[in-house]
């Protein structure tokens, strides 16, 4: 049997801000953000099966990876749900529909391992989630491995 690692590049737009951070990136700010997701199988193999050669239709991966992130996270300002900044985000909420309150510092590496958990869980038999991606700017990124994570 052969295994294969199929890739499917996606982006979207937030904003964040570190909580507490003693840097810069405590305000808030956004990013173009790029997302590669890198799954891994075995092409199927019966040659009735509309699906045959194939680890996993790329247009299920795309629905997947949409409804847990894309769909979440484009055009959000994303928080940590943290007690100091409740009231922020009570005022926030106020005036723009999509605040996402996370119950992690939104880093990029901390984002990575919560799109591993989204994207795994949906993943069908047979195919497993390799690899994450995520740009956050056109020089930075953060992966995430499997192998790393077992």
């Amino acid at each position: 049997m052969t295994t294969i690692r199929l890739t499917k590049e996606f982006s979207f737009e937030a904003a964040h801000a570190l909580d507490g951070y003693d840097g810069p990136c405590r305000e808030i700010h956004g990013h173009s953000y790029r997302l590669f997701v890198t799954v891994k199988g075995t092409p199927g193999e019966d040659p009735r099966d509309p699906k045959y050669g194939m680890v996993m239709d790329f247009g299920l991966l795309k629905r997947i990876v949409n409804e847990e992130v894309v769909s979440r996270f484009d055009h959000a300002l994303v928080l940590r749900a943290s007690a100091s900044g409740d009231a922020l985000r009570r005022l926030l909420a106020d005036r723009f529909g999509n605040i996402v309150a996370v119950d992690y510092q939104p880093t990029c590496e901390n984002m990575l391992a919560d799109f591993a958990r989204r994207i795994a869980a949906r993943l069908p038999q047979g195919v497993r989630l390799h690899s994450l991606r995520l740009n956050e700017t056109a020089t930075s990124f953060a992966e995430w491995f499997a192998e790393d994570n077992g």
